[in-house]
């Protein structure tokens, strides 16, 4: 009789491909959530379109009325709300994977709150300006806001990491809505009315140029972030640990959370801030793949949670208030209860908060 043994890497390999299926399949299932959802933004509201009509108008088909409603207004406000809940949720990703702390996020750090203050005194100083700042323009304010944003956090704090940094970005998030809101009452009438809907984060009227810009970011910013994500692996064991495997963690840290903060400040120059998402996005993610950290999983997340919350904001509070709400509106009110519901259930997990 002879005992036969498993191979140490046997057992690991077994392991890694079950763990790539279960990413693959909630990937899969995050994917089809995305286009489910995106259909019913499309198909559905106070003017409905059925799906043979919106296939014809897709396939280049002019239905009198339809066309425009769709191309126009349905369609690129779907679009929007998956590009930019993309786009936060991979920033959530880098960020919660960088500090190792369940309150990392742009919009917790202030990243987010820097790109809407530089975009208001924007605003301010184009004030009267037929047309106003181009989208391009916007952009780039939000871009030079975001990205001063994090340099504050880091001079304040130090250092990458630790209760220091976070307090730190709360610190610069605060100092940012003071800037708004000062920016804010130095605007005329028709500029202030603008700056307020853009403030609440609405994807009405978002433009095929907007989601353009937004979109050649993504292509670029995506597969960066994805490669940024895999490399900070090394240092969920610790920065001391991680440097003695070799890794060069703080360079890496700084990359990640300058990226993100591209991420973050382009959703928020296309369609305003946008509460909770990009916090969010990385533990729920973590919650359909069962801990796995997984880039692409909480960039599906944070796209299926601004579509799912515009959809209800624009189509189902109507039904019940007769008046729709800006998205932002409807993922800072739901997205403070869920925030503080899983810090409670991470704070009773065995071990502490894993990283994302």
């Amino acid at each position: 009789m002879s005992l036969q043994c498993t191979a140490p890497d046997d057992v690991v390999a077994r392991l890694r491909r079950a763990d790539r299926r279960r990413l693959g399949g909630a990937c899969a299932g995050l994917a089809v959530a995305v286009l489910v959802l995106a259909l019913l933004r499309v198909v559905w509201g106070t003017y409905q379109v059925t799906v043979p009509d919106l296939v014809r108008i897709l396939g280049g088909e002019t239905i009198p009325g339809a066309s425009f409603i769709v191309l126009e207004e349905k369609l690129p406000r779907a679009v929007a709300a998956v590009l930019t809940g993309a786009a936060l949720g991979a920033a959530g990703a880098l960020y919660r994977r960088t500090l190792r702390n369940p309150l990392a996020s742009p919009d917790i750090l202030g990243v987010t709150q820097g790109a809407a203050a530089a975009v208001v005194l924007g605003m301010l100083a184009t004030a009267g300006q037929t047309g106003g700042a181009s989208d391009l323009t916007r952009a780039a304010t939000a871009l030079i806001g975001g990205l001063a944003a994090v340099a504050a956090v880091f001079a304040t704090a130090r250092s990458v990491g630790g209760e220091r940094f976070v307090v730190a970005g709360i610190a610069v998030a605060a100092a940012g809505q003071a800037v708004v809101a000062g920016a804010m009452l130095s605007l005329a009438q028709h500029d202030l009315q603008s700056a307020t809907v853009w403030i609440a984060g609405s994807l009405n009227g978002v433009t095929w140029g907007r989601i353009a810009l937004l979109a050649g970011v993504l292509v670029v910013a995506l597969p960066l972030a994805g490669v940024l994500h895999a490399r900070l692996a090394p240092a969920d064991v610790g920065p001391d640990l991680a440097h003695a495997l070799g890794a060069r963690p703080r360079p890496t840290s700084a990359a990640a959370l300058g990226l993100g903060a591209v991420l973050a400040a382009v959703a928020t120059a296309v369609v305003g801030p946008l509460a909770f998402v990009a916090l969010l996005a990385t533990p729920v993610a973590r919650g359909l793949t069962r801990g796995l950290p997984s880039l692409p999983a909480a960039a599906l997340t944070g796209a299926a949670l601004v579509l799912l919350a515009d959809l209800v904001a624009g189509e189902a509070v109507p039904l019940l208030t007769g008046a729709a709400l800006p998205t932002g509106v409807l993922t800072g009110a739901a997205g403070a209860p869920l925030m503080l519901w899983l810090l409670l259930r991470q704070g009773r997990t065995p071990g502490g908060v894993r990283s994302a």
